[in-house]
């Protein structure tokens, strides 16, 4: 198991090309994350070494893809294993055949078609233009875009700066969301085209280095491959 602390952002980088998986927080038990991995006094520091900005920069270099595809948590998963676990976690049909079949919801729908269409766009931005500006609408919104991290159809692809508002106040860093096809395009990240089975066991030969059988046990049942 890698408990090995990490610093620096290029030591991130080598620890989720070799770990494959990396959640944000602790996720699974005798499993790393880069909470855990690193010093908590670096965080939210704005500085070289504050993890929290590692996320974006990892998913806009294309190091690792980042979202809530596990357990609506966060999750930074490796370029070569991404595509494993999309095998696994995604639904063959395209999005609009999983509408049809009544597998996505309205509000899912809805949101993956502004995706599509500016791709990388604003959270604040998407909220409003889909429809979901109320303050009322907020929970559809977030779990229309926990459904589409969930079957790895969206990535949370980078941040947006923060923008002046009126009266002097400053929004937060807001997230940006892409498609998983585009994103992985982008990267030069080819899908995976083998069947499921073989995906499972590339991604199982990769985390079974780097956890305990009982934390493997534990993430074969969050992808569900039990």
């Amino acid at each position: 198991m890698i408990t090995e602390p990490i610093v620096t952002y290029e030591e991130a980088v080598q620890r989720i090309q070799t770990a494959g998986l990396l959640p944000l927080a602790p996720l699974f038990p005798d499993f790393p994350s880069l909470s855990s991995l690193t010093p908590q006094e670096n965080w939210h520091t704005d500085s070289p070494l504050d993890p929290w900005l590692w996320r974006s920069r990892l998913a806009e270099e294309g190091v690792a893809a980042y979202g809530k595809f596990v357990k609506k948590k966060a999750i930074l998963i490796s370029r070569e294993c991404f595509p494993w676990v999309r095998r696994l976690l995604s639904d063959s049909r395209t999005i609009q055949e999983q509408y049809n079949a009544g597998l996505l919801s309205r509000d899912a729908f809805k949101l993956y078609e502004r995706i599509e269409d500016q791709e990388g766009i604003d959270g604040r931005a998407l909220r409003a233009q889909a429809g979901f500006g109320a303050k009322e609408d907020k929970k559809a919104f977030d779990q229309g875009l926990l459904d589409l991290q969930g079957n790895t159809a969206v990535v949370i692809s980078g941040t947006k700066e923060k923008e002046g508002l009126a009266d002097g106040k400053v929004a937060w860093n807001s997230s940006s969301y892409e498609t998983a096809s585009h994103w992985m395009s982008r990267q030069g990240i080819e899908p995976f085209n083998g069947s499921t089975t073989e995906a499972r066991d590339l991604l199982l030969d990769k985390l079974m280095e780097h956890t305990t059988e009982a934390g493997l046990i534990k993430v074969k049942k969050a992808l569900g491959i039990v």
